[in-house]
């Protein structure tokens, strides 16, 4: 790319999968990698299985672990998110959803988001565009265009194994890149 970051991009992946080895994480991994092999990034996982103890039963900000609020503060502040959860009878896992819930309400706003998931087949698809991008879609998040879904086909020994999958997630990072090295956060967010 032409106009690469002086400065590495802050680009944070969530695994919204509730197993610590996973499809879910297979395909971030990917995804992030393939960030990585474009640009300059600092990259930092969160994998909400291992910091679910921390949050999963609190209902204020205020009752979270010490390790969720790091990891709460790295989302806010990433140039880039790229989120993956596991689909669960046709949506994102409770668990992704209820971590998503202590992120402050104007922080992503215009935060540049890859969207991932996961499923047993491809009729899940579609849970990027009806239940992911409406969610950061109330964050004002920017969705990036193209979001990667793989099925349990598209994995082997752990890794994503399909050559579709692996040009699909080639073809979602190259079309949000130029949308990522482009943009200026707003300076005041919209009020609703």
């Amino acid at each position: 790319m032409s106009d690469l970051p002086e400065t590495p991009l802050r680009v944070v992946g969530v695994n919204g999968s509730l197993q610590t080895v996973s499809k879910t994480g297979a395909l971030l991994d990917a995804v992030l990698a393939t960030i990585g092999d474009r640009t300059s990034v600092d990259l930092r996982r969160i994998d909400l299985a291992t910091i679910a103890s921390g949050f999963a039963g609190a209902v204020d900000r205020t009752q979270l672990s010490v390790e969720v609020e790091d990891a709460l503060a790295a989302v806010e502040e990433a140039d880039v998110l790229v989120v993956g959860t596991p689909v669960y009878r046709a949506s994102f896992t409770g668990l992704f959803k209820h971590f998503f819930d202590f992120v402050e309400q104007r922080a992503l706003v215009d935060t540049p988001v890859l969207l991932t998931a996961t499923g047993g087949s491809d009729r899940h698809t579609l849970t990027i565009e009806h239940q992911l991008r409406p969610l950061f879609g109330f964050f004002q998040a920017l969705t990036l265009p193209t979001g990667v879904y793989g099925s349990s086909a598209d994995f082997a020994d752990g890794r994503v194994a399909s050559p579709d999958l692996l040009a699909r997630i080639d073809t979602a990072v190259d079309r949000s890149l130029p949308f990522v090295l482009q943009r200026v956060r707003p300076t005041v967010p919209a009020r609703w």
